[in-house]
């Protein structure tokens, strides 16, 4: 198969090593791919997505998988339907789920799917009422897409008011926060789970935990995700069932109702209150970096997964994922998240080890040189037969990559290890 993926950071790259071990691929390609990802195909600079459906059709593309939600949300799925290309995500329709909060929110409530209280609005009148009704903490949220940081957790009402009123003034997130979502908050611990749907049929993937803030003991300013672990064990079989019951096919049926089928992924970020799964919010999208700990795990070959579903397949498959677990830490340039960082040459002293692997991301090339571009620069991803051993192999890689600035933190996956 000769296979196209959009996007260009460790997502996409941790997709494209998944593929790389599947004897069915043949050729991968990139579009744009990152300063790494020409190690594992071809990076093509095509951003219009007419011309880019053209070049897959031109080239005889098996199939597109489409990484990053942006994409997604500008209907490059409907693009390459219409020239008859299989491409494995979201229609534009669909991809509303996680382009508007309001909207994701809005559809859980028609649908009976368990979620916080909450209002959505662009009044800073109801919107500090509602507030005075609340309890803090306060979840504050901007309804447009802000790579995974429009989201406030303010600790007084006072708190909320303020990050309510910047984010409707524009202040805080532009256009994106023009209409807010609020909502009570939820005390318990968070979990991304992902299904892999077809517009029909469905497969869970292991549930992740992610790593949301900058520094360890969940401290600092909240991220796109210092690291992640999978499978986690604060799962069971009956969140599982609960996840399938209540949450996954309510939300396809009530897609399909709304003339939005469901096929692609499905990222379910899940709050868990005693015992009880709530959604705290959709994604139409793998996670990043949860993907990187999810893709190492894959037993059944890549293609087949994406292909049967995005061919409304998903049916025919028998899904396995390895008897190991998967722990990734992100290295991040020295501003992130504050602000964009110089260019810095990243150093390897040692190969990875088949225990460990690096998924790059924020990376270019300069004269045959991989050098850090700024913000989440790469994950170091161990695995295991236990979280420990796949923890410390992750470890023991970010010990072996060096550049001017590097930070990660240093506990990623102690939820599962107190």
């Amino acid at each position: 198969m000769k296979i196209l993926i959009i996007g260009g950071g460790g997502r996409e790259y941790a997709i494209a090593l998944a593929l790389k071990r599947d004897k069915n691929v043949k050729n991968l390609y990139f579009a744009p791919g990152n300063g790494a990802t020409d190690k594992l195909g071809v990076n093509i600079d095509i951003k219009d997505y007419e011309e880019l459906a053209g070049f897959a059709k031109k080239e005889g593309i098996d199939l597109t998988i489409v990484g990053p939600e942006a994409p997604l949300v500008e209907g490059i799925t409907d693009v390459f339907k219409r020239h008859n290309l299989v491409i494995f995500g979201v229609s534009k329709d669909a991809a509303k789920l996680e382009g508007s909060k309001a909207f994701m929110k809005d559809f859980l409530s028609r649908h009976n799917i368990p979620t916080a209280k909450y209002i959505q609005t662009s009044s800073i009148e109801k919107a500090e009422d509602f507030i005075d009704t609340l309890t803090a903490p306060i979840v504050v949220k901007a309804d447009g897409l802000c790579a995974g940081k429009g989201v406030i957790i303010a600790k007084s009402k006072e708190e909320a008011k303020e990050a309510a009123s910047a984010m409707l003034s524009g202040e805080s997130f532009g256009s994106a926060g023009k209409n807010i979502v609020i909502e009570e908050f939820l005390d318990g611990y968070e979990l991304s789970i992902f299904a892999i749907c077809d517009g029909e049929n469905y497969k869970i993937l292991p549930a992740a935990q992610d790593h949301k803030r900058l520094l360890d003991n969940d401290e600092g300013p909240n991220t796109g995700g210092m690291g992640a672990y999978a499978p986690t064990p604060l799962v069971n079989d009956d969140i599982y069932a609960q996840v399938e019951e209540f949450v996954i096919k309510p939300t396809l049926k009530g897609m399909k109702e709304e003339g939005a089928q469901y096929s692609g992924v499905l990222f379910i970020g899940a709050m868990i209150v005693n015992k009880k799964v709530y959604v705290l919010e959709y994604n139409v999208r793998f996670g990043d970096p949860e993907c990187e700990v999810i893709m190492p795990l894959l037993e059944t070959p890549a293609s087949e997964l994406f292909y049967k579903a995005a061919t409304g397949r998903l049916n025919e498959l028998d899904l396995k994922f390895k008897d190991e677990f998967a722990v990734g830490v992100v290295v991040a340039s020295e501003n992130y998240p504050y602000k964009s960082s110089e260019p810095k040459i990243i150093n390897i002293y040692d190969k990875e080890s088949v225990y460990s692997h690096v998924a790059y991301a924020g990376v270019c090339k300069k004269e045959n040189a991989i050098y850090a571009n700024g913000g989440r620069v790469l994950v170091c991803v161990g695995t295991g037969k236990s979280i420990k051993e796949a923890r410390d192999n992750a470890y023991d890689l970010t010990k072996k990559i060096s550049f001017e600035g590097a930070k990660f933190r240093n506990d990623i996956a102690y939820q599962a290890l107190k």
